[in-house]
């Protein structure tokens, strides 16, 4: 086993990961609820940016499910984010040949 070799590997590894991190964050992931009158924006690492309502949706009687959709729209955004990680990640993991990592 070469050291070198593995420590390059790894150094590579590491600026792949920095990238995909970067890549990640520069994605606008979009989750909706109630048939897309509330949409949420995640960051490809799940960080919500932006929340967007139909006006129709805003009901002052009714709080409680303007509050459920903001959720539901948020969590399918963090979901989708969170599929795209897992897909980066794949992607890097199959570029990478660490000796004994197989």
């Amino acid at each position: 086993m070469n050291i070198q070799k593995m420590m390059k590997q790894m150094q590579k590894a590491q600026a792949a990961q920095a990238d995909m991190q970067d890549k990640l964050e520069a994605l606008d992931i979009v989750g909706s609820a109630g048939g897309g009158m509330v949409k949420a924006t995640c960051s490809g690492s799940g960080q919500v940016k932006s929340i967007k309502l139909e006006k129709i949706v805003v009901d002052p009687e009714d709080v409680e499910a303007l509050e459920d959709l903001i959720l539901v729209a948020v969590q399918d955004a963090q979901r989708k984010a969170n599929e795209a990680q897992q897909g980066e990640m794949s992607k890097l993991m199959s570029g990478l040949q660490i000796p004994g990592m197989r």
